[in-house]
C-alpha cells in the first residue's frame, strides 16, 4: 500500500464517519422534537429514552442509511481533490483511473465488512429494545398476547394444535400431537396445558400436565395416563405470536434457522423474512457500487465546484434506498423472489456504475 493509497483511505473513512456523526445528530435533535409529546404523555423515564431508544436508535439508522453516507463522502472529498487538482497531478504522475480506484474499494470493503457485521449480529439484538420501547412509549402499539386454534406441523409427520395459547404465561390450553406415518395416525396425544419453559438450558422443552396418550397399532389401541410430562418439541412461544418487525430482531443465524423451520411445516408466506435476510447480504456490497459511482462522477473538475456532484449523488443514493423498499413491496405482495427483490438495486446500479466509470475522463 502506497502513501497516496493511505491519503486516500484515509480521506474517505473520515468523512465517512464525520457524515454519519453530523447527519445522525442532527435525526436525532429532529426525532426527539418529534416525539417530545409522545414521550410526555406516555411518561417515558429519561434514562429509558437515552439507554433503550437512542442508543439503539443511532446505530439502526446509521447502518440503515450507510449507502448514503458512502456516496455523500466519496463525493464531498474526491470533489476536493479534483477542485485542488490532486487527480490531474496523480493521472499525470501515471497512476491510471484503474489503479486509483483501488484505495476507494479497500475503504469500501473496511464499510461493507462493519456494515454486515451490525446488521447480522449487532443491530438485531438491539432492535429488541427499541421497539419494545417504540411499542410502549412511541407508538404504542400493543404486541399480540395470545394466539387461538394454532396448528403447526413440528416434525415431519408430527402435527401439533393448541386451542389457545397464553403468551404472558407461556401456557398452551388443549393442546395435542398426532403422529402419522404413511398418513395414517399411530399415535395421539392431548394435554389440558403445555407450558413452555424459559429458563431451562435445552431449548423447546415443554411440559406438559393431564397427559393421555393414546397409540394406534393396526386394530389395537393402548391409551396410558400420566400427570405430568417433559418433552422436547420443536416449537416456541414465538412461533406462535408473531410480533411487529419481528425480522428486525433476529441475527443471521436465528433468522435462517426460522425461515428453515417455518417451510418445513409449511408455513404461508415467508417472503418478509426472507428478504431482511438476503438483503443482509446484498446492502454491504453497496459501498462498491456507491464509491464507483462517486468517484466517476466527481473526480473531473467542475466550475461550479461540488453542487452538482452532491445533488446528483444524494438523488441517487436516496432512489437506492428507496428502490430497495419497492423491490420489497413486490417480493412481499407480488410475487417477486426474495434474492431477486433483495439483490435488484445492486443489479440496476452496477449498470450505472460501470456506465459512469467507462465515461469518466482516462
Amino acid at each position: 500500500m502506497k502513501r497516496i493509497d493511505r491519503y486516500i483511505i484515509a480521506k474517505f473513512l473520515g468523512t465517512y464517519f464525520f457524515s454519519i456523526v453530523l447527519i445522525i445528530s442532527i435525526g436525532v435533535v429532529f426525532d426527539y422534537n418529534e416525539n417530545i409529546d409522545r414521550f410526555t404523555e406516555s411518561q417515558a423515564p429519561w434514562k429509558a429514552i437515552i439507554m433503550q431508544y437512542y442508543l439503539n436508535f443511532i446505530p439502526y439508522y446509521a447502518n440503515l442509511f450507510s449507502a448514503l453516507f458512502v456516496f455523500i463522502s466519496v463525493i464531498f472529498f474526491t470533489t476536493k481533490l479534483a477542485d485542488r487538482s490532486e487527480i490531474i497531478a496523480m493521472i499525470s504522475a501515471g497512476i491510471s483511473r484503474r489503479r486509483l480506484l483501488m484505495p476507494y474499494m479497500i475503504s469500501a470493503a473496511i464499510i461493507a465488512g462493519m456494515t454486515f457485521y451490525l446488521g447480522a449480529e449487532v443491530i438485531p439484538r438491539s432492535s429488541v429494545k427499541r421497539l419494545a420501547f417504540e411499542n410502549t412509549y412511541k407508538k404504542r402499539v400493543k404486541n399480540p398476547t395470545y394466539a387461538e386454534k394454532v396448528q403447526l406441523q413440528v416434525d415431519t409427520g408430527v402435527i401439533a394444535y393448541m386451542e389457545h395459547f397464553d403468551g404472558m404465561s407461556k401456557t398452551g390450553m388443549h393442546f395435542s400431537l398426532d403422529k402419522f406415518e404413511n398418513k395414517k395416525l399411530v399415535s395421539h396425544l392431548s394435554a389440558n396445558t403445555a407450558i413452555y419453559d424459559t429458563l431451562s438450558d435445552v431449548r423447546y422443552q415443554w411440559h406438559l400436565r393431564d397427559v393421555t396418550i393414546r397409540e394406534l397399532r393396526g386394530m389395537r389401541e393402548k391409551i396410558t395416563n400420566y400427570n405430568q410430562i417433559d418433552s422436547i418439541i420443536r416449537m416456541e412461544p414465538r412461533d406462535f405470536l408473531f410480533i411487529r418487525n419481528q425480522q428486525e430482531t433476529m441475527t443471521n443465524a436465528e433468522l435462517k434457522d426460522y425461515i428453515e423451520k417455518q417451510r418445513n411445516r409449511g408455513s404461508g408466506n415467508l417472503s418478509i423474512f426472507e428478504v431482511e435476510y438476503y438483503k443482509r447480504f446484498a446492502s454491504p456490497f453497496a459501498a462498491f457500487i456507491l464509491s464507483t459511482i462517486g468517484m466517476s462522477l466527481s473526480s473531473r473538475k467542475r466550475k461550479g465546484g461540488m453542487g452538482f456532484s452532491l445533488g446528483i449523488g444524494i438523488a441517487l443514493s436516496a432512489t437506492y434506498i428507496l428502490l430497495q423498499g419497492i423491490s420489497a413491496t413486490f417480493s412481499t405482495n407480488a410475487g417477486m423472489h426474495p434474492a431477486l427483490a433483495a439483490w435488484m438495486p445492486n443489479i440496476l446500479y452496477s449498470l450505472i456504475a460501470i456506465y459512469l466509470y467507462r465515461k469518466a475522463p482516462q
